[in-house]
């Protein structure tokens, strides 16, 4: 039971680690391999073998049939023939087309010399009794290479025919075929040693090999098992320039994009929040803003419809009518103007507004601006100081910058005291244009200087109905220059307070 046992687990590891896959495979391939080459040789090698011998006797009494044409000297074609026989192991003869023998070598000294001779006789008479084979080998002029049945001192010989048609000759040469089993028993022999060797080579290579392809697919594997958890911390070194390599680089190419999509995804999700919370805050402001407005509407409203009444109903003095009735047109003018600011900051604030920008001088838009206030600031007897630099141009929409500077020089001449001063500037700082409007007077509190931006947002409170406006001229000013995508800001100066912005020059 154990047994089984040990069994399962062991074939229940191997399926499951490609390392043992690999090794058993690679293992079983090459010892498959090494096993067939084996059993080939024992059923061909004879057959091989043989043929080769005979390919190699008619290749080179060919060879020698070309020398043996080429020389007219019978000493020359003598020693020839001894040179093919010494350097062959073989006995040749030169017959003519009736059976005689025309050319021969001494054989005096070798016996076996003589029976090699007698085999050819032999195959000859064959030849000539028993088949046609000799008149085809003569009619198509193409070489016979046959093992002979006769041996000498009990081994085979392989004879070999090859005819000349225009000599009328036949050259035949005879050699002793070594036995073919005892090359085959003492190869067999060689090969179990070789086996043994073999399978012991197989088994390392099998482990190295094995180990070179599945050490980076355990690493891909690992560094895989790691993103599943997203976790791209890791990255698979595979520096091989294969498929495997290609797959790691993938691999890492998958992981940073994973890990590029998540941090978007964490990023987006972060969006997501920040974007509830600010509707959140808008939702916020926006009730603030109804309140706000109510409260702004509220009074004109009510002084409109009460003096509106008195006047209906007679109850004020006909010398006092035109006072009221200009009180009643008064606070219309106030009412107007803080929808007509509502409707400008929501316009702005909706994110479809277009700016239509053009080129122009901002000296000439500020003088303008100025001019049509002069009057104001004369009655009020306040001090205008200006440093203005000429031929500034600018490349911005013009209505919208002449609200800000609007909107800046009316806060200035609101919040100067009769007989103060107010300075209108510009200054030059590399590529930009700095345009501030400074008066004298209270300075801003540091805890309201962010503040002021806001809608419906006033200093002084207690005194909002003395200094007239709609609470919303700052919060149109910043998302005019936020629009234009020029920096600005407020600061307290020795005096009172400046108000700036800055544009760039072209």
């Amino acid at each position: 039971m154990k047994n089984i046992i040990l069994e399962n687990k062991l074939v229940l590891k191997i399926r499951k680690n490609i390392t043992w896959k690999l090794f058993i495979v690679t293992a079983v391939v090459f010892t498959v391999f090494i096993s067939s080459t084996l059993v080939f040789q024992s059923l061909f090698f004879g057959k091989f073998y043989i043929n080769q011998k005979k390919n190699y006797l008619e290749n080179k009494v060919q060879k020698f049939q070309q020398i043996y044409n080429k020389t007219k000297d019978d000493d020359k074609i003598t020693d020839l023939m001894r040179n093919f026989e010494e350097n062959n192991n073989s006995k040749i003869v030169i017959m003519d087309d009736n059976g005689k023998i025309k050319f021969i070598t001494n054989y005096n000294s070798r016996t076996y010399d003589a029976i090699r001779v007698k085999i050819i006789n032999n195959v000859i008479i064959e030849w000539s009794m028993n088949s046609n084979l000799l008149n085809e080998m003569k009619k198509e002029n193409k070489p016979v290479t046959v093992v002979t049945d006769m041996t000498i001192n009990g081994t085979k010989n392989i004879l070999s025919a090859v005819p000349d048609r225009k000599k009328k000759e036949i050259i035949f040469a005879i050699t002793s075929l070594q036995p073919v089993d005892e090359a085959s028993l003492v190869i067999k022999d060689f090969y179990v040693y070789f086996y043994i060797g073999a399978i012991v080579l197989i088994i390392i290579l099998s482990l190295v090999y094995t180990n070179m392809v599945s050490k980076p697919l355990v690493k891909i594997n690992s560094t895989a098992k790691k993103m599943a958890s997203l976790n791209f911390s890791e990255k698979c070194n595979v520096e091989t320039e294969d498929e495997i390599g290609n797959l790691a680089n993938t691999l890492n190419f998958l992981s940073d994009n994973l890990d590029n999509a998540l941090t978007s995804l964490k990023e987006a999700n972060k969006k997501l929040e920040y974007d509830i919370e600010r509707e959140r805050k808008i939702e916020k402001t926006r009730k603030s803003f109804v309140n706000a407005i109510s409260h702004e509407l509220k009074t004109p409203i009510n002084l409109i419809g009460g003096y509106a009444e008195g006047l209906k109903d007679g109850v004020f003095d006909s010398d006092k009518k035109d006072y009221y009735i200009d009180i009643i047109i008064d606070e219309s003018k106030k009412m107007a103007d803080l929808v007509t600011d509502m409707l400008n900051l929501s316009h702005l604030e909706s994110g479809v507004f277009k700016l239509s920008k053009e080129e122009f001088f901002i000296d000439k838009l500020i003088y303008s601006v100025i001019k049509r206030f002069a009057v104001i600031i004369e009655n009020k007897n306040i001090n205008l100081k200006t440093n203005i630099l000429s031929n500034i141009k600018v490349y911005a929409d013009w209505d919208m910058i002449e609200q800000v500077i609007n909107n800046f020089l009316t806060n200035a001449i609101r919040y100067t005291e009769i007989g103060g001063d107010i300075i209108f500037s510009t200054k030059k700082m590399n590529d930009k244009i700095i345009i501030s409007v400074e008066n004298t007077g209270k300075s801003i509190p540091e805890y309201e200087i962010s503040k002021i931006w806001s809608n419906f947002y006033r200093i002084d409170k207690s005194r909002n109905r003395k200094f007239g406006g709609t609470g919303l001229g700052l919060a149109i000013v910043k998302n005019i220059l936020t629009l234009h995508k020029c920096k600005y800001g407020v600061k307290n100066t020795e005096n009172g307070v400046k108000f700036y912005f800055e544009m760039n020059i072209i």
